[in-house]
Order: C-alpha cells, then structure tokens, then sequence
C-alpha cells in the first residue's frame, strides 16, 4: 500500500526549485538555438549602425531619427484610434440596446458589414473612395478613423456585454429616483459597467497599436514604414525587424499595466 505524502510536503516536481530549472533549461535551449542559427546564415551583423536612426546629435543639438518618428506616430494614431473607437463603441452599444428600430438596424449592418470584411480592405476604401470625399488632406486622419471604425464593433460588443451584466434592478432604481434614461446610463450603469469591460477592451486597444502597421499600405510613415523604409536604404533586415519587434511588445505591454492599473483603482473605489 503506497504511504500517501506528509502534510505539507511538496512533491519535487511542482516545487518552486524545479519550476526556475524549467524555466533556466527553456530559456538556454532557445538562446542556443537562436545563436547556432545566427551562426549558420552567414550574414554580417551590422548593429553598431543602428543607434544613429534613434538619435542623433549634431552641433549639440539632439536630432530624433526615423524609428523615433515612426514610434511617435504610432503612438498618435493609437491615442486618437482608441479615443474614438470607445465613442463609436459606446454609441454603437446604445443604439443596440435602445428601443429604436432604426438605431438597431443602423448598428447592426455596421456591425456585419465591419467585423466581416478585411482590414486592408477597408483600409484601401477609406483611402481611395472616402478620404477625397470627406476632404480629408492628412492620410494619418484617413488611417486613424477606418481603425477607429474597425475596432469601435468589437469594443461595442464588450460594451454591450458590460451594460447588460449590470442587474435590471439599477435601472428601475435610477427611474425610481426620477432620472432619466440617459441619466441613468451615465449615474448608475456605466459606473458598474466600466470595471467589468476594462479587462476585454485592453485586448482591442493592444489590436489597435498592432493594426497601425498596415497603415504602412498607405503611406503613413509610421513605424512600420520607417522600418521598411531603412531596411530598403540599409539592408539591415534582420537589425531593423529585431528592434521594431520589441518596441511594439514595449507599447503593448505599457499599456495592459496601465490599464490593469486604472481597473484595481476603479475597482478599490467602489
């Protein structure tokens, strides 16, 4: 008869110990891998030429270089994309939920027709055919509202979601104390709502920095673009794409910990 374990014995293989070994192991496989096929390519690494595209300083003036730009771009168009993807989220949300036939018609072939069609299709239509017909003379404002456009249907789900999870009970209380339905939304159910989307609409807003790059097919130079620009003028391929990789991931990361940080303050206030 096997003698069972003695309380508060922690078997080998699920010790603390044994998982940073994992971990060390894993890690030195792939260091070794990448090093071995760096090895093989035979290809001269040239990163001591790069620092000059972040930044450089001539006659004491410091100068940012095209990866800086670019980033700064794809910065703006985040910023501006997820400002105006969470209204068009928002209001695409309401008018779902509202008791108009036409809002919910409006909202929901906005709905099929985006979240069903490719990106750089839309991309392409908002390029070609609407930019010359709103007079839009900026094609960053061109890329910016077709990814606001993009993303705003599937934060409206999440917004949707958010504004039902909130129990019935609070808006025949809101109309109890005499408020109105718009009232009500912003008094009583967005506040509890708004905890409960955060965590979903963080992943739509990381997809928004990472869509950016395809405005590259429309010669918005941002980040991206500066990075295919260098790649054509230095050849640096491998250089150039192993350091735009990681600023992505820094842009994207940043942002999960603000929001996680903003959903613990949201959540310890109420």
């Amino acid at each position: 008869m096997t003698r069972p374990p003695a309380k508060g014995r922690v078997r080998w293989w699920k010790s603390k110990p044994f998982d940073v070994a994992q971990f060390v192991l894993l890690t030195g496989i792939v260091v070794w891998l990448t090093w071995r096929g760096a090895s093989n390519m035979d290809y001269r690494w040239q990163w001591h030429r790069l620092p000059q595209y972040f930044y450089e300083i001539i006659d004491g003036e410091l100068l940012w270089g095209p990866l800086i730009y670019g980033l700064m771009v794809t910065i703006e168009i985040a910023a501006w994309g997820m400002i105006l993807a969470l209204i068009i989220g928002l209001i695409t949300a309401v008018l779902r939920l509202s008791n108009s036939f036409a809002g919910r018609v409006v909202s929901t072939v906005y709905l099929e027709v985006i979240r069903n069609t490719p990106l750089l299709v839309q991309v392409s239509i908002f390029y070609f055919v609407l930019q010359p017909i709103l007079g839009i003379n900026n094609p960053i404002w061109t890329g910016i509202l077709c990814l606001a456009f993009f993303e705003g249907t599937f934060a409206s789900e999440i917004m949707r979601a958010g504004i039902n999870s909130v129990p019935r009970g609070q808006w025949e209380a809101g109309s109890t104390i005499g408020l109105s339905r718009t009232k009500t939304y912003i008094y009583v159910i967005l506040p509890q709502a708004i905890p409960l989307m955060l965590p979903p609409l963080t992943g739509i807003m990381v997809n928004l920095i990472k869509h950016s790059a395809i405005l590259s097919f429309i010669a918005v130079f941002e980040l991206t673009t500066e990075a295919r620009n260098l790649i054509g003028d230095t050849f640096m391929s491998f250089e150039v794409w192993f350091v735009v990789g990681p600023m992505y991931l820094v842009l994207t990361i940043s942002l999960s910990t603000l929001v996680g940080w903003m959903e613990r303050r949201v959540r310890a206030r109420r």
